[in-house]
C-alpha cells in the first residue's frame, strides 16, 4: 500500500482507503456537489463503493498513474472533500486533475490551496510538463480556484458534460511547469 501524502498548512491529502467508503458516499450524495459534476448521486453505499474500488486499486499500484486522495482537515482530521490526479501517456508529460469539497467547505480557499500543492508535486516531484483540468461554463467556483492558481483557460468545449440539468459546455484550463504560479 503507497503512503503518499501531500501536506499543506491546513490540509492533507492521502490516498483513499477502504474505509473512506461512508464519507465519499455522503459526499457524492450532496445535491449541491452533484450540480456540476457528471458522476450523478450514487443509489446506496455499494454503488459508491463499486465506484471508488478502482480508484484505490490504481492507488495501490506500484508506479501510480491516477492518484485519488482524500482532503483532511488537519486541526480535527475531518475528511472534507477528494482531489483527482490522472497521469496521461508518458510521451506527452501531462495530466489532469479534478477536485470535490463538501459544501460546508466552500469559499475558505481550501480547493485552492489543494490544487496548489498537487500542482507543485506534479511539476516538482512528478516532473510533468502540463496539468490540465474543466469545469462546467456555470461552475464559477471552480473557474476562479483555477485562475487563482495561474491556470490558463484555453478552451470551451460544446456540450460535452452530461449534467444533472442536460448538456453543458466546459471550459477548459491548463497551466505548464514553466508557468508562473501563484
Amino acid at each position: 500500500m503507497n503512503k503518499l501524502e501531500i501536506q499543506t498548512d491546513r490540509l492533507t491529502l492521502r490516498l483513499i482507503v477502504n474505509t473512506d467508503v461512508e464519507v465519499i458516499h455522503r459526499l457524492h450524495c450532496l445535491p449541491e456537489t452533484d450540480e456540476f459534476n457528471t458522476l450523478g448521486i450514487p443509489e446506496n453505499v455499494q454503488e459508491t463503493h463499486e465506484v471508488i474500488t478502482p480508484w484505490i486499486e490504481a492507488n495501490n499500484v506500484p508506479n501510480i498513474r491516477n492518484y485519488t486522495f482524500a482532503i483532511q482537515h488537519k486541526t480535527n482530521n475531518e475528511f472534507i472533500g477528494l482531489f483527482g490526479l490522472r497521469l496521461g501517456p508518458k510521451k506527452y508529460n501531462r495530466a489532469e486533475v479534478w477536485y470535490k469539497l463538501h459544501l460546508d467547505y466552500w469559499s475558505k480557499g481550501y480547493a485552492t490551496e489543494s490544487l496548489k500543492a498537487v500542482l507543485n508535486y506534479g511539476f516538482d516531484v512528478l516532473k510533468l510538463h502540463r496539468i490540465e483540468a474543466g469545469c462546467a461554463v456555470d461552475n464559477i467556483g471552480s473557474a476562479k480556484v483555477m485562475e487563482k492558481v495561474g491556470m490558463k483557460q484555453e478552451g470551451r468545449k460544446r456540450k460535452i458534460l452530461p449534467l444533472q440539468s442536460g448538456w453543458s459546455d466546459s471550459f477548459e484550463y491548463a497551466i505548464l511547469e514553466t508557468d508562473l504560479r501563484s
